[in-house]
């Protein structure tokens, strides 16, 4: 397989120190790691990045996402191995990347559980996080960047 085109932030180099910025930012938000790994690869399963899975499920790993969580994500809802607070994130994450699937596209029930469990600062991480998923997800399957080769 070969992308279409190299990565349109590195045909524009001015364009990665500030998705570099955003991504630091977004991290210090004061959620856990690996919750933001989940909703970075659910995102990206919904979207069919191929390139963010494999590197979503590579990066989950390394920051402790658990074999049963990391197999199980895509049917998160069905699996056990979830705490309330990773399914209140996986739960916006989807609604926030399925914007155009329902009128009310991110419902008070989807928010209001997710406030239960993460403050203002959190939501700000996860919210800004999942935004930044479907920004190199949009990127990365418009170009048909590979799986498994460097892209970013």
């Amino acid at each position: 397989m070969k992308a279409r085109m190299d990565n349109p932030a590195t045909v524009i180099p001015e364009v990665m120190p500030a998705i570099q910025d955003l991504i630091k930012a977004a991290k210090k938000g004061g959620v856990p790691e690996t919750v933001l790994e989940l909703v970075h690869l659910r995102a990206s399963q919904i979207n069919g990045c191929g390139f963010c899975v494999d590197l979503g499920a590579r990066q989950a790993k390394k920051s402790g996402v658990s074999d049963e969580q990391l197999h199980a994500v895509a049917a998160w809802r069905e699996a056990p191995y979830f705490s309330d607070a990773e399914r209140a994130a996986l739960a916006l994450a989807e609604a926030a990347t399925r914007l155009a699937d329902t009128p009310d596209a991110v419902p008070d029930h989807v928010w209001e559980e997710a406030a239960h469990h993460f403050d203002e600062r959190q939501l700000a991480s996860i919210i800004l996080w999942v935004a930044t998923t479907n920004f190199f997800n949009r990127i990365n399957v418009t170009v048909k960047q590979p799986a498994g080769l460097p892209g970013w």
